[in-house]
C-alpha cells in the first residue's frame, strides 16, 4: 500500500510549539516511526509538510496520477478555512483519513468547523502525535483483513 502522509502550516514546528498541545515529539521523529513501521508491513509511508495551502493541493492531485491508495492529512489550520484543499480531497478517489493531534472540538470554537472532515472517509483526533502511528497501524490491519 502507498500512503501519503501530508502536514499542513505550522507542524514542521512540533516539539516546540505549545508543546501542552502538541507534545514534545517532533515531526521527523514521528515521521521516521512511521516510514520504519510502514516498512516493516509492507508499506510504503511518505510524509509532507507544508506552510502552503496550494503545495497541499498539488500533493493532493499527485496523488492520482502516482496511484496512491491512502491520504492522511493533518492540515492543521487549513482545516478551518481551505475549500481548495476540500475540493482536491473530493478528487481523490482513494482511501482518506483526517488526522489532528489535539481534539479541536475541545478547543477554540473557531476550531470546531471542519472543510475536511466532509471531503474523508474518516477522522482521527486528540491522540497525541500516536495517533499518526495508529494510523499506520490500523492500515496495515485493514490491509491484512
Amino acid at each position: 500500500m502507498n500512503i501519503f502522509v501530508i502536514n499542513g502550516p505550522n507542524i514542521n514546528l512540533l516539539g516546540s510549539r505549545e508543546p501542552e498541545i502538541y507534545g514534545h515529539d517532533t515531526l521527523d521523529s514521528i515521521s521516521k516511526e512511521c516510514i520504519e513501521q510502514g516498512l516493516k508491513d509492507g508499506n510504503n509511508v511518505k510524509f509532507m509538510q507544508s506552510n502552503y495551502e496550494g503545495e497541499i493541493v498539488e500533493w493532493i492531485q499527485s496523488a492520482i496520477k502516482e496511484k496512491i491508495d491512502v491520504i492522511v492529512i493533518n492540515a492543521a489550520a487549513y482545516t478551518h478555512t481551505s475549500i481548495a484543499i476540500h475540493d482536491a480531497l473530493k478528487s481523490f478517489p482513494g482511501l482518506k483519513i483526517e488526522l489532528h493531534i489535539s481534539n479541536p472540538h475541545l478547543r477554540e470554537s473557531f476550531r470546531h468547523i471542519s472543510f475536511v472532515s466532509p471531503a474523508v472517509d474518516a477522522v482521527v483526533a486528540g491522540l497525541g502525535a500516536d495517533g499518526y502511528s495508529h494510523v499506520i497501524e490500523l492500515l496495515a490491519d485493514l490491509q491484512r483483513s
